[in-house]
C-alpha cells in the first residue's frame, strides 16, 4: 500500500448495525486509526451508509475521524462500488493515479465484500483491513477472508496500514502515525 497510490473507503458503519456485531467496537477502533492515518498523511477519504433512513448515520467516532470535507454518500445498493456517486469518486481519485482502495466497515461478508469484488472487477488494487471489518457470525467473516483472497485482494491489518502508508520512520508524519496505533 502506497500512499501517492491509495483512496479509502469507509463502509456502513452505523449507528443500528454496529451493535449487532460482536467484533463490532473493536473493528469501529480500527477503522478510526485508519481514516485518521489516511487524514495525518493526505489520503483521500470517504465513506458511504446504506439505507440509513433504516440502519441511521454513521457512528460518532468515525465522523470524528474522517478528515475534513470527506464525503459521506447513502447508498441502498450492497456495493458500495455500484453506486454512480461512489464510483465517481472513486473513479476521480483513480485519474489522479489513486489505484488503490483501502477498505474499512461492515458487514464483510456483505457490503464490504461485494464493494471489494466489483472494485477488483474494474481493476483496481483492493485491501480490506481485517481487524477493521466486522460480521455477525464469524464463519462469515472467515468465508468472506476467503474469497476475497481467492479474486486477488489483499487482507491486511490496520497497522499495515500506517506503517506502510508512512514508509519511513524520518517521514515528518510518523511520529502522529505511531501515536494513533500505540
Amino acid at each position: 500500500m502506497r500512499r501517492d497510490r491509495a483512496q479509502v473507503l469507509a463502509v456502513d458503519l452505523q449507528e443500528r448495525l454496529l451493535p449487532a456485531l460482536p467484533r463490532g467496537e473493536a473493528a469501529l477502533a480500527r477503522a478510526a486509526i485508519v481514516l485518521r492515518a489516511a487524514g495525518l498523511l493526505g489520503i483521500p477519504v470517504a465513506a458511504c451508509v446504506h439505507y440509513p433512513k433504516g440502519l441511521g448515520p454513521l457512528v460518532a467516532p468515525i465522523r470524528a475521524a474522517l478528515p475534513e470535507r470527506a464525503p459521506v454518500f447513502e447508498k441502498i445498493g450492497f456495493s458500495a462500488a455500484a453506486d454512480p456517486a461512489i464510483a465517481g469518486w472513486l473513479d476521480a481519485n483513480l485519474a489522479r493515479g489513486r489505484d488503490q482502495v483501502v477498505i474499512v466497515g461492515a458487514e464483510a461478508h456483505v457490503c464490504v465484500l461485494q464493494t471489494a469484488l466489483d472494485l477488483i472487477g474494474r481493476g483496481f488494487h483492493v485491501f480490506v483491513v481485517a481487524d477493521a471489518v466486522a460480521s455477525r457470525a464469524e464463519a462469515d467473516l472467515h468465508a468472506a477472508t476467503a474469497r476475497l483472497l481467492h479474486a486477488g485482494g489483499h487482507w491486511v491489518t490496520s497497522e499495515m496500514a500506517a506503517f506502510e502508508w508512512a514508509e519511513r520512520g524520518d517521514d515528518p508524519a510518523f511520529r502522529e502515525v505511531l501515536g494513533l496505533v500505540k
